[in-house]
């Protein structure tokens, strides 16, 4: 399946060809190459938010794994339906949208979720 890798950071220079090939045969040894993989790097200042957002956790962390396929639909379902998040006006419009999914999403499985786009403009 497939397996996505973003850098949101410039602390650590990066090169994703390497990381690419090494996270292909880590998911070889481990047997989960049927499973979609998304790796996204980020500075400190990000992953502490996420950290806080996601575990009521205020500090940085190395790693956090969840899964983001409901959010990630739901984003991309919102785009389809014409939802943009290029100006403020526009970001609070498909924010309240996502945020209405997720949270009738949370209420039927429990988990609590939030838009991708959670703090882009505020």
């Amino acid at each position: 399946m497939s397996l996505g890798i973003r850098n949101l950071q410039r602390a650590v220079p990066l090169r994703r060809a390497p990381l690419r090939r090494r996270l292909e045969l880590v998911r070889g040894i481990l047997g989960v190459r049927k499973f979609d993989l998304g790796v996204v790097c980020v500075d400190n200042k990000r992953i502490q938010h996420i950290n806080r957002t996601y575990r009521g956790k205020d500090v940085p962390t190395d790693v956090l794994s969840f899964p983001f396929h409901e959010v990630t639909a739901t984003h991309g379902l919102c785009h389809l339906l014409g939802f943009t998040h290029s100006t403020e006006a526009a970001w609070q419009k498909m924010y309240q949208k996502e945020m209405e999914v997720l949270e009738e999403l949370g209420r039927h499985t429990g988990d609590r979720l939030q838009p991708l786009s959670r703090g882009l403009f505020g």
